[in-house]
């Protein structure tokens, strides 16, 4: 049961950006996120879009950080990816 992080290497809207997601639900996720103070629309489908500055609160509570390659296993393992619409 954790919640992890990847670094903020995501280009987006002038900012860099983390990806979040939860090994156990998407409960856990939203309960970590609402902690962090994330808001619900930065929640994408099976992850939260973090933006770098808020990267070192998430570890701070407790968030694991690992890398995006080891984000993407995990949630998949868990069985909480969902795939973008194509």
């Amino acid at each position: 049961m954790a919640v992890y992080i990847d670094p903020p290497t995501w280009p987006g809207h002038g900012r860099m950006w983390s990806h979040m997601v939860s090994d156990v639900s998407y409960e856990e996720l939203h309960a970590f996120a609402a902690r962090l103070g994330a808001p619900p629309r930065a929640f994408d489908g099976d992850h939260y879009d973090v933006p770098s500055e808020r990267y070192r609160g998430a570890v701070e509570l407790g968030a694991i950080e690992v890398s995006s390659k080891e984000l993407v296993r995990r949630l998949t393992e868990a069985g909480l990816r969902r795939r973008k619409g194509r």
